[in-house]
């Protein structure tokens, strides 16, 4: 059972995962970049797009995860990554893009973050933001009310802060037009085929359920994932293949100084 990040698990669902990342960088000004940081690169598929779009640049790719930055150098031997928190960071020289694909969303207080990142920007470049923006959908609301079984509630009680409530459309645009040029905001939501309730399960197990998971002892864990795959049987019906249909939405930020 994971309890950590995990490069393998993650990149189950690769294709899934890196087409917002390829949606993202389609909308990001393509001249005069030769200086770029994948900000949570994880296991280096982003950081892997950002090469074949700037191959003249130099690209550093960083995330919190040993592990994630391990499976990266071994992706792209030929690519700088270091382990780092976004948090505490700071580029030097100024960076021409700061591309930030499904990470900030773990990050605190984005009313500070944010502008902060611009800082960081040449004039003309750009924060690439892409968040998942899914704290309502029936996944999330389950894995809240798993959480408030008896036996693990006080435990699990941290786990829910761990997710940033992400800010409004219009919120972001307040935040960030001061600071900048251009602000391209949009939200996309996608609809990922995979296999029955236990295809829910894997995608998030790497990701959303984590801060639960990682609190709890094995016993605990499979009992609490019992519990969220009844929750998810009331809201995700399975196809006659037994396909179900995940809607993702995501919230999509490329901001230029």
């Amino acid at each position: 059972m994971q309890t950590e990040w995990s490069p393998s698990q993650y990149l189950k669902f690769e294709d899934h995962r890196t087409r917002p990342a390829a949606d993202l960088l389609m909308r990001v000004p393509g001249t005069g970049i030769s200086s770029v940081v994948d900000v949570g690169c994880g296991p280096g598929n982003s950081t892997e797009l950002l090469v074949d779009r700037f191959p003249s640049a130099h690209i550093l790719g960083m995330d919190s995860s040993p592990a994630m930055i391990e499976a990266a150098r071994q992706r792209l031997p030929n690519v700088e990554f270091e382990t780092g928190n976004v948090e505490t960071w700071h580029p030097s020289p100024p960076m021409d893009l700061l591309f930030a694909n499904a990470v900030l969303q773990w990050v605190p207080d984005h009313r500070r973050l944010f502008p902060k990142l611009v800082s960081y920007l040449e004039d003309g470049g750009s924060l690439a933001v892409q968040m998942p923006d899914n704290l309502d959908e029936a996944t999330h609301v389950s894995m809240r009310k798993a959480a408030g079984d008896a036996r693990w509630r006080e435990k699990l009680a941290p786990a829910d802060d761990e997710r940033t409530v992400i800010e409004t459309a219009a919120a972001y645009y307040e935040i960030l037009k001061p600071h900048c040029s251009r602000v391209d905001i949009w939200r996309t939501t996608y609809f990922h085929p995979l296999q029955g309730l236990e295809g829910i399960v894997d995608w998030f197990r790497s990701t959303g359920l984590l801060p639960y998971l990682s609190r709890l002892e094995e016993d605990e864990r499979n009992a609490y994932l019992e519990i969220y795959r009844v929750l998810l049987a009331d809201h995700y019906a399975e196809a006659v293949d037994g396909t179900v249909l995940l809607p993702f939405p995501r919230l999509f930020i490329v901001a230029t100084k």
